[in-house]
């Protein structure tokens, strides 16, 4: 059996690639990251009209109703252009938590701005995959208190919060009691911070097992920060081999060097297994739910890997060229290095699975 994207799906990828090919080239990239700009609203409205906003949302709020393995393929892309945007929380955590755990009128209040590109999302979740020192979100009376560390996406309309009891909320930027600070990132494509709550009001999400649907939305997120990261090693991959035909020692280009060709064989050996493991994991969201935990812990986790790996092997196919702006190679290597960490580091994530698993 042959198991691979469709023809919609490698479509998809086509169109998404295109479009930041044109507006999301790395000179854009390096403008935004240079600038501290909050948000890169050209190319966000780009990805807009392209529809991925509503990719995950069901056609009966103007969404266009398709899986988690076509999210999956528009994280890769994304990720190979290191672009800066709020996909991951506003088009797949926020509508994975409010199909899941919200009432049918969130459903209708949230998810059609969502898909029309109106509002946007951050997500403050990470305390929900590791005990952070003096944080944590504490929902009482439909208030909550307390700090959340590492949102993503900070500059946002809303911010899909997890609690200490696993349970949802939907908070507004705007919200009384609410204090947002951006924090330090090596990654600065993708901007976090932390919220602190004093008495603020949420729409809480009314989801009965609501342990269960923060774990979906954990997971399905984990999947697309996998998914970024393939994006991202295979372009440091092209890159490397590119560059090995280019340059030249002892009048020969270095790709025709036996060590080099080793580095940039052994990253492809690293890479092309790992796509089948992704799509596997993406496909199971939709498919066999009752796997899709574990095998989303093994494909953050394995990409975690794989993606430190082709970062540190792609810089010294470069040499010391690897190290400057002047090529643009950190990018794409502080963006595998934040994935590595985002939503648990691959240590953290193997216990996990080893719990699922009963061992």
């Amino acid at each position: 059996m042959e198991f691979g994207l469709s023809e919609q799906q490698t479509a998809l990828q086509d169109n998404v690639n295109r479009f930041l090919q044109e507006k999301a080239p790395l000179e854009r990239v390096r403008q935004y990251s240079e600038e501290q700009q909050e948000r890169a609203d050209d190319i966000w409205d780009g990805l807009v009209e392209l529809g991925l906003p509503a990719l995950l949302i069901p056609e009966r709020h103007g969404g266009i109703e398709l899986g988690a393995l076509d999210a999956a393929a528009v994280c890769e892309c994304l990720g190979r252009h290191v672009t800066p945007s709020p996909f991951l929380s506003t088009a797949v955590l926020a509508p994975t938590a409010i199909l899941l755990a919200g009432s049918e009128e969130q459903q209708n209040q949230y998810l059609p701005e969502i898909a029309a590109g109106n509002t946007t999302f951050g997500a403050a979740l990470s305390e929900a995959t590791g005990a952070r020192r003096d944080a944590g979100v504490v929902a009482t009376n439909s208030k909550l208190n307390g700090k959340a560390l590492f949102v993503i996406d900070i500059y946002s309309d809303n911010y899909l919060v997890a609690d200490t009891n696993n349970r949802l909320h939907i908070v507004p930027s705007d919200a009384n009691g609410l204090t947002i600070n951006t924090l330090p990132q090596i990654d600065r494509t993708r901007p976090i911070g932390e919220i602190i709550f004093n008495n603020t009001p949420v729409d809480a999400l009314v989801a009965e097992d609501r342990g269960s649907a923060l774990r979906s939305v954990i997971d399905i997120g984990r999947i697309m920060i996998a998914a970024d990261t393939l994006g991202a090693s295979q372009e440091m991959l092209d890159q490397s081999v590119q560059y090995a035909m280019e340059r030249r020692q002892f009048n020969r280009v270095i790709a025709s060097f036996q060590a080099v060709k080793h580095m940039c064989a052994e990253m492809a050996a690293e890479i092309e297994p790992s796509r089948a493991l992704l799509w596997y994991a993406a496909h199971t969201i939709d498919e066999d739910p009752e796997e899709s935990h574990l095998n989303a812990c093994h494909a953050k986790a394995h990409l975690s890997e794989v993606g430190s790996f082709v970062g540190k092997t792609a810089t010294i196919v470069h040499g010391g060229m690897g190290f400057t702006d002047l090529l643009g190679l950190h990018y794409w290597f502080k963006r595998i290095g934040y994935n590595r960490q985002i939503l648990g580091g691959p240590e953290s994530i193997r216990e996990e699975a080893a719990r699922a698993q009963g061992l």
